[in-house]
């Protein structure tokens, strides 16, 4: 299980943002923190007994800043996440789940306009379509991040969610678990995000993320929709390509019309070129001879789930698949830099200047504009994609 929107979190953590100072405050005795959380809770309209009931027995959670502290990082190449997680099985009860509960997915689309693939994919990668859904409890959970000095300003309003909807009914804080990040459900949501676009699938008069299915469907349809997602559009296209493109024009972040795309030969494998007026990037995750994708604006909420690249796309083409693309080419790419290789490049190209973030062996964004560039200064063709050619090149 993949706690995607701690991701989020930590890019939230270093934005900058002026937070209240009862937001800021952490640590010292829990007691007195959770007094002052209940404090803050009340001020907010929440009856005082509810606070106490949502409190009562919190504790501090070791195996919780264990992961916090030691969060593994993202270094498989989009061929192995994407042919792991986007497997046969999931694909079968993917589509059985679609039938299952075809009139919520209907009405998630009328209403929302999400498609009921981009829905499922996220409900497959997340837990399993709600089979593995964390066994942290969620209350205590949260009152560790935010009791701990490192992010609460990121966590405390996510523990006060949860009161708020232990005040609704919509959840038991002494046996209600879900990931270590404090995220609840089939979908894997924080309980902001449920409070603001929690939907009541199936009429019993409370959201319920963890048991009800349609309750997840919906509210992650919602959630899809404050994203940006956009109605009727597509969100990700396999293409094939031709041999002569300008590669120093792909990556994301070099959106064109998808028409331009298709003027310089890049073919949807669909066939379906009725979205040339939308702006596109071409994207390339193993370089030029892997498997390549046309990103459309849709793309965007898959970002703001996720920020992995590989897990983004590997979402995203896990949705077509669900609404009835075939499996991609795979193509042959180069052989990649190993996890000691990668560091070495990432440091090569710091002391040329280079913003790669830091040496971490992952290829984020900042790595891929950065090995674009040389590879363009150096006559490389300039894909994106690092190898052992670009490296010794430098």
């Amino acid at each position: 299980m993949s706690s995607v929107r701690s991701l989020i979190l930590a890019a939230l953590m270093s934005s900058g943002i002026a937070l209240p100072a009862a937001a800021q405050s952490c640590g010292g005795d829990l007691g007195v923190f959770l007094e002052g959380v209940k404090a803050e809770a009340v001020a907010k309209g929440i009856p005082a007994d509810v606070a106490d009931r949502a409190l009562s027995g919190a504790r501090i959670d070791q195996k919780v800043l264990s992961r916090d502290r030691a969060q593994g990082v993202f270094k498989q190449t989009f061929l192995e996440f994407s042919q792991r997680t986007v497997s046969k099985a999931r694909l079968d009860i993917g589509s059985q789940k679609i039938k299952q509960y075809a009139d919520i997915f209907q009405r998630a689309e009328q209403e929302f306009g999400v498609a009921p693939g981009v829905i499922a994919a996220f409900w497959a990668m997340e837990t399993d379509f709600g089979v593995v859904q964390g066994d942290f409890n969620t209350r205590d959970a949260l009152v560790t991040l935010a009791h701990d000095c490192r992010r609460p300003e990121l966590f405390r309003p996510q523990l006060l969610a949860l009161i708020e909807m232990v005040h609704h009914g919509d959840l038991d804080p002494a046996t209600n678990t879900g990931a270590w990040a404090g995220e609840i459900g089939q979908v894997q949501m924080l309980p902001e995000d449920i409070i603001a676009y929690g939907v009541d699938g199936d009429g019993d008069g409370h959201v319920n993320v963890k048991q009800s299915s349609p309750d997840a469907i919906l509210t992650a349809a919602k959630f899809i929709q404050s994203l940006g997602f956009r109605r009727g559009e597509p969100w990700i296209q396999e293409v094939t390509l031709p041999a002569d493109l300008p590669w120093e024009k792909t990556g994301l972040g070099n959106e064109v019309p998808a028409s331009d795309w298709f003027a310089m030969g890049v073919q949807p494998r669909d066939g379906n070129t009725g979205f040339a007026s939308l702006p596109a990037a071409l994207v390339l995750p193993q370089g030029r001879n892997g498997p390549a994708f046309l990103t459309y604006p849709n793309f965007n909420i898959y970002l703001e789930w996720n920020q992995s690249f590989i897990y983004t796309t590997s979402a995203a083409y896990f949705a077509t698949r669900l609404m009835g693309a075939p499996t991609y080419q795979k193509g042959n790419p180069e052989a990649g830099l190993d996890d000691a290789a990668m560091k070495a490049l990432q440091t090569k190209l710091q002391s040329l200047g280079h913003d790669v973030g830091k040496v971490d062996g992952i290829l984020g964004s900042g790595t891929r504009r950065a090995v674009q560039k040389e590879q363009a200064r150096l006559g490389i063709p300039a894909d994106g994609w690092p190898t052992q050619q670009l490296l010794q090149a430098l």
